[in-house]
C-alpha cells in the first residue's frame, strides 16, 4: 500500500510539473522568443540594497543572466509599445513607477501588472536631488508614490516593496527609512544612458557593451523615452543571439517563499576585490569620480556642473562639449548629436557616416569594445577571482 501510494504521488507530481512546463511554454506563442528563463524571489529585509553601481551587492544572477528594469512611467505613448515588445518576446521586467504618473494613467499601471511584470515605485514627483530633501519631504515622496500606485492597482499587495531613488541620488537617511519599511532599495549594475539625447543606436551600444563587460546584471532603462522604445527590440534580439537569459524578480510573500541562495551569490566577481568590498555604500551617486571633470564622461561633467555654485561654474560649453573624439562611438553603429542647442527635429540626427538602428532593423553591427559605466562596477576584479 505504501509503495503504491508513493508511486501515485510521484506520478501526480510529475504530471503537475509537466503540465506546468507545458503551460509555461504555451504562454509564449513565439517559439523563437527570448523568453524569461526563471524568476528569483527575494526577501527585501535580508538584502535591503542592491545594484553595484552604488552598493556591494546585486541580485544573485548566474553568468549571462539579465534583469530588465524601467523607470519613470507609465507614459502610454512609450510604455504601452514597450509592453508589446516585451510580450512579443515573452520577457518579464520590473517597472519603477512615479506616483504622479500613476495618478494620471492608472489604466496603464494596471496593464503593466496584468502583463505579469513586477511593479515598484520611484517617488511621487521624481525630485532631482532626492538625497538632499528634508526628511518629511523625502518620506512624503516615498509614501505618496506607494499610495498612488496602490490606488491605481486597487490593491496595495500588488505593489512590490522595491524602490529606486530618482536619479540614483541616494542618501543614508533614504536607505535607512526604506529598510525600516521593509522596502528594498534598487540601484543597477549598468545603465544604457537612454535619458540622454543620444540615438537609439547608442542606447543599444551602451546596454550591450556594458553587459558584455560584466557578463550579467541589472540593466537600467526608461519606459518614457522614444529612443528606448526603438532600441529595445534590437537589445532583446542581441541578448538572445549572444546567449543571455532574462530573469524576472519578485518579492517574497507568505504564499511565495524566497529563492534559496548563498550569501556569496549576491557579490559578483567584479566586486570581490579588497577595495570593492569596503563596508557601506558609495558616498553618493556620480558617474565616475574624476579629478578633472572637464575630461570625464558627459554624465559626470553635467552632474559636477550642477553641483557648482553659480560664481564657481566654468563655461557650460567647456563642460558639455566633448573633447575631440571622446564621444565618437563606432561610426558603424551611430554617433552623438553635435554639441550645443539643437532644434527638436534634428536632435537625433546622426553625424555623417553613422549607422542608425531602428526598431525594425534586422541586423546589428558588432561593437568595438566595452564602454565604461563610470560606476563602482568598473572596479577591476581581483586577478584569478571570479
Amino acid at each position: 500500500m505504501r509503495r503504491s501510494t508513493l508511486l501515485l504521488l510521484g506520478c501526480l507530481i510529475a504530471s503537475a510539473c509537466l503540465g506546468s512546463a507545458q503551460a509555461k511554454a504555451a504562454d509564449c506563442p513565439n517559439p523563437d522568443a527570448l523568453g524569461t528563463s526563471r524568476t528569483i524571489v527575494v526577501d527585501p529585509t535580508e538584502h535591503p540594497r542592491i545594484g553595484t553601481m552604488q552598493y556591494n551587492e546585486t541580485l544573485p544572477l548566474n553568468d549571462h543572466e539579465v534583469v530588465l528594469t524601467f523607470d519613470d512611467g507609465p507614459l502610454p505613448a512609450h510604455t504601452n509599445p514597450i509592453l508589446d515588445i516585451l510580450a512579443a518576446q515573452c520577457v518579464k521586467a520590473t517597472f519603477f513607477m512615479v506616483g504622479r504618473m500613476a495618478q494620471v494613467y492608472p489604466q496603464d499601471v494596471r496593464r503593466v501588472y496584468d502583463a505579469g511584470h513586477t511593479i515598484g515605485t520611484h517617488s511621487q514627483n521624481h525630485p532631482f536631488r532626492f538625497g538632499d530633501l528634508p526628511p518629511e519631504r523625502m518620506t512624503s515622496e516615498i509614501e505618496d508614490a506607494i499610495t498612488n500606485v496602490s490606488a491605481a492597482l486597487g490593491d496595495p499587495a500588488k505593489v512590490s516593496p522595491f524602490f529606486r531613488v530618482p536619479g540614483l541620488r541616494r542618501a543614508n537617511s533614504v536607505e535607512t527609512y526604506l529598510a525600516k519599511r521593509g522596502i528594498m532599495t534598487w540601484s543597477a549594475d549598468f545603465p544604457a544612458d537612454d535619458w540622454r539625447h543620444i540615438t537609439s543606436a547608442q542606447v543599444v551600444h551602451y546596454a550591450l557593451s556594458r553587459l558584455e563587460a560584466k557578463g550579467k546584471g541589472i540593466l537600467l532603462l526608461h519606459d518614457i523615452q522614444a529612443r528606448t522604445q526603438a532600441a529595445l527590440p534590437v537589445i532583446l534580439r542581441e541578448l538572445k543571439a549572444r546567449g543571455y537569459r532574462i530573469v524576472h524578480v519578485a518579492a517574497a510573500t507568505p504564499a511565495q517563499p524566497k529563492t534559496v541562495t548563498d550569501p556569496a551569490q549576491w557579490v559578483p566577481h567584479w566586486m570581490r576585490g579588497a577595495v570593492a568590498m569596503a563596508k557601506g555604500p558609495a558616498p553618493g551617486f556620480v558617474f565616475g569620480a574624476i579629478e578633472n571633470p572637464a575630461r570625464g564622461p558627459r554624465s559626470a561633467r553635467s552632474v559636477w556642473l550642477a553641483q557648482r555654485p553659480p560664481h564657481a561654474r566654468p563655461s557650460t560649453n567647456a563642460l558639455l562639449m566633448p573633447a575631440k573624439g571622446r564621444f565618437q562611438i563606432n561610426r558603424e553603429i551611430g554617433a552623438m548629436r553635435r554639441p550645443g542647442p539643437t532644434p527638436k527635429s534634428a536632435a537625433h540626427t546622426p553625424l555623417p557616416g553613422s549607422w542608425p538602428i531602428t526598431a525594425g532593423d534586422m541586423t546589428f553591427r558588432p561593437i568595438a569594445g566595452p564602454v565604461k559605466t563610470g560606476s563602482r562596477t568598473d572596479i577591476p576584479a581581483t586577478p584569478g577571482v571570479r
